[in-house]
This record gives C-alpha cells, structure tokens and sequence, in this order.
C-alpha cells in the first residue's frame, strides 16, 4: 500500500479498500455526471443491457446513506468503510463488480492496475448515461435479466474468456 495515494484528498477511503479488496491496485473516484446522478439518487446502477455486462456482473451497487457519526468522524476512511460493508452486505464480488456508487457522494471504480481502473471509471459513466435514457424511454424497462447478464459478462471474464480484441 505504500506509495499510493500520496498527497490524495481520499486517500484514507482508498487505504481501506486497497486492504479489502483483492486485485484493487488502484483506485479512481470522480464526480462524472450520470454515474454521480444515480449515486445522489440513491439508486443502484441496473444491468439494462448487455454494454453494461460486459463489464460489470450485475447491478453496480449504491451505498447506504452515510450516518451523521460516519459524516462527522473520519468522513474518508468511513466512506471506505461503507463501500466494504456495501459489498458484503450484498455479496458483491469486487473482482467482479469493479465499481459502486457512493450515496450522495459519486462513483467510485478499480482495477489491477491505473489503465483498467480508469476504463471501469469510463465505462461507468457512459453506462449511468445510457441507462438514464433508457429509463426515459421506458421507465418500466425490465433489464438484461441473469441469462444474458452471466453470457456476456462471463464470455468475457470468466474461465475460458473468447470474447473481445486479442492482446497480440
């Protein structure tokens, strides 16, 4: 964990999720429009399609609401702490679910290392924005549904992944 962070507002917040998560090597934390729209909504990010599961296995989770104690006390390592809780709760597995948003706060997103963290961050957004449209368009949008959502998450990240551009 040493030498991360340094000289980062959030460091104590990334500090603890650097020690729960496995494959966490870094961390990026934005204030992207959409992404930061569903988390100030309180609202988890929903698998609508399959964009969204190509990336993220499942619904991208939104924290609970952070206590006044939480708030008034060690506010960065207590919105790690949310985040961890988050995840356990609701059984995410953050190698799989690399990302969450933050309630009232904003999106945060990982990854083994700076390139993939930043992609997740990106993807994150451009997903928040597409499904704010989708919802517009129809507000009773059922979603992916778990058999597409698992095909096209896993064809890509799974055990004998073969979809997607070769690194040769």
């Amino acid at each position: 964990v040493a030498g991360k962070c340094e000289g980062c507002a959030a460091a104590p917040t990334h500090l603890v999720l650097y020690s729960a998560f496995a494959g966490a090597n870094c961390i990026v934390h934005t204030h992207s429009t959409y992404a930061t729209a569903w988390a100030q909504a309180g609202k988890a990010l929903p698998c609508l399609g399959a964009t969204h599961a190509d990336c993220f296995c499942g619904s991208v989770p939104c924290t609970r609401a952070m206590s006044l104690r939480e708030i008034n006390g060690d506010y960065e390592s207590e919105t790690g702490n949310v985040i961890v809780e988050t995840f356990a709760s609701k059984r995410k597995d953050p190698t799989l679910m690399p990302a969450v948003l933050v309630a009232c706060h904003g999106p945060f997103a990982w990854g083994a290392d700076d390139e993939e963290a930043v992609y997740n961050a990106v993807v994150l957004e451009e997903i928040a924005r597409m499904s704010h449209i989708t919802m517009q368009i129809n507000p009773q949008c059922a979603g992916a549904g778990r058999p597409l959502m698992e095909r096209h998450f896993f064809r890509k990240h799974g055990k004998g992944a073969y979809y997607g551009q070769s690194e040769e």
